[in-house]
C-alpha cells in the first residue's frame, strides 16, 4: 500500500496546457475521486499517474519513489477502464490471469489468485464463460478481478461505470466501496458523476480547466464549497446562484438583488461592498411563508419530494424542494423565505472564492 503525491505537476500538449501546477497528496489507503466537467484534465492526471502520459514539469510520487520516467509496468499500479478492455476470445479465467501470465507466475499461484478474486467478486460460476456471454456488470467485475489479482499498491479507475445503466451503476458503486473497505488499498477514481464521487470517496479533488479547485471530504465540499464553480457543480439540483450586490451597515452585511433583500452571515475580511454572488441550496428555500414572493414556473414530482422552480423579479429563478404532500400549482404566486443562516456568499467571477467565515 502506498500514497500518491503530485508536486507542481504541469502537462502541456503542444501549446495547450492541460494541467497547471497540480499539488495533490493522496494518503495511503484513501479512496479519492477526481471530479470535474469533460476536458478539465482529470483523465490526463490519471494517465500521468499510470505512466501513459509523462508530465511536462513537476514530480509524481507513488510511495517514496518518483515515477516520472518509470514505465507503467514497473509502477505497481492496476487500472480499470471505462471500456472494460477484455479479450473477447479468452474466458473469464484467462482474462483475469493474463497479467499474472505476463509476469511468469507458476500456474498454481495464478489459479489461487484468480479463485480468490473470483470469490470476492462473485464470479466463480462464470470463470469458463467468455465476455460476450456476460452482462455489462459482470464484464466490469471481470475487469476489476483482473486488476485485483495483480495485488497492486494503487488502483486506478477511469470512469469504469459510465457504460452501465442507472440501477447497475448504483449496485457497482456499493461493490466498489465494499471492495475498498476490504482491501484498504489506495484508489484513485476519475468521474464526471458527482453522485459517484459523493457516495464513494474519502476525499474529492474537483478540477476545472487543469486547476485544482478544492480537495476535501464530500460533506465539506457540499457544505463549504471553496468557490462559485464548486458550489454550482456539486449538488442535485444544483445550488441557486444569484448575482447581486453586498452592502455593509450597522455592523452587518446584506445581499440585494431584484426581488431579494437578505441579511447574510458574517463574512471574511476580504469581503467588500459591491458585486457579489449569493449561493443557496434548494433545501434552504422554503415555500409557504416569508417576506419574498415568486411565481411557480415548474413543478417536478419525484415521488418522495417535489422540485419547484420559482420565477422572481429581474429574471431570477430559484429552485427549491417541497414535501411530496405540498404540490404548488404552476402559475401561482407564492410566499417564500430563504434561510439566511445557511447561505453562501462568493466574490464575483466564475471561480470567485467563498467569503463566508468558517462555521
Amino acid at each position: 500500500m502506498a500514497g500518491v503525491e503530485f508536486s507542481r505537476v504541469r502537462k502541456e500538449f503542444g501549446g495547450f496546457t492541460a494541467i497547471e501546477a497540480l499539488d495533490l497528496r493522496i494518503e495511503e489507503g484513501e479512496f479519492v475521486s477526481l471530479l470535474g466537467p469533460s476536458g478539465c484534465g482529470k483523465t490526463t492526471t490519471l494517465r500521468m499517474l499510470a505512466g501513459l502520459e509523462f508530465p511536462t514539469a513537476g514530480e509524481i510520487r507513488i510511495g517514496e519513489r518518483v515515477v516520472n520516467d518509470v514505465p507503467p509496468g514497473q509502477r505497481d499500479i492496476a487500472m480499470v477502464f471505462q471500456s472494460y478492455a477484455l479479450y473477447p476470445h479468452m474466458t473469464v479465467r484467462r482474462n483475469m490471469e493474463y497479467p499474472l501470465r505476463k509476469r511468469g507466475l507458476p500456474a498454481a499461484e495464478r489459479q489461487a489468485s484468480v479463485l480468490m478474486a473470483a470469490e470476492m467478486l462473485q464470479l466463480t460460476e462464470l470463470l469458463d464463460r467468455k465476455p460476450r456471454q456476460l452482462s455489462g456488470g459482470q464484464q466490469q467485475r471481470v475487469a476489476l478481478g483482473r486488476a485485483l489479482v495483480r495485488d497492486p499498491q494503487v488502483f486506478l479507475f477511469d470512469e469504469p461505470l459510465s457504460n452501465l445503466d442507472a440501477k447497475l451503476r448504483g449496485h457497482m458503486r456499493a461493490e466498489l466501496v465494499e471492495l475498498h473497505a476490504r482491501l484498504g488499498r489506495t484508489m484513485v477514481y476519475v468521474t464526471h458523476d458527482q453522485l459517484e464521487a459523493m457516495t464513494m470517496s474519502d476525499r474529492i479533488a474537483i478540477i476545472l480547466a487543469g486547476e485544482l479547485q478544492q480537495f476535501a471530504p464530500p460533506q465539506e465540499v457540499y457544505r463549504a464549497p471553496a468557490n462559485r464553480f464548486v458550489a454550482g457543480f456539486i449538488g442535485m439540483p444544483s445550488m441557486n446562484l444569484v448575482d447581486g450586490r453586498l452592502a455593509h451597515g450597522s455592523g452587518s452585511w446584506q445581499f440585494m438583488a431584484p426581488g431579494i433583500a437578505l441579511p447574510v452571515p458574517a463574512l471574511a475580511e476580504t469581503a467588500v461592498a459591491g458585486e457579489a454572488c449569493l449561493g443557496v441550496r434548494p433545501e434552504h428555500v422554503h415555500i409557504g411563508a416569508g417576506e419574498l414572493q415568486g411565481r411557480v414556473q415548474l413543478v417536478e414530482q419525484t415521488g418522495h419530494e417535489n422540485i419547484v422552480v420559482l420565477a422572481v423579479a429581474g429574471g431570477i429563478r430559484l429552485t427549491c424542494r417541497t414535501p411530496a404532500s405540498m404540490i404548488p400549482r404552476m402559475g401561482d404566486t407564492v410566499d417564500f423565505r430563504i434561510d439566511s443562516e445557511r447561505v453562501h456568499v462568493f466574490a464575483p467571477g466564475d471561480t470567485g472564492p467563498r467569503l463566508n467565515l468558517p462555521a
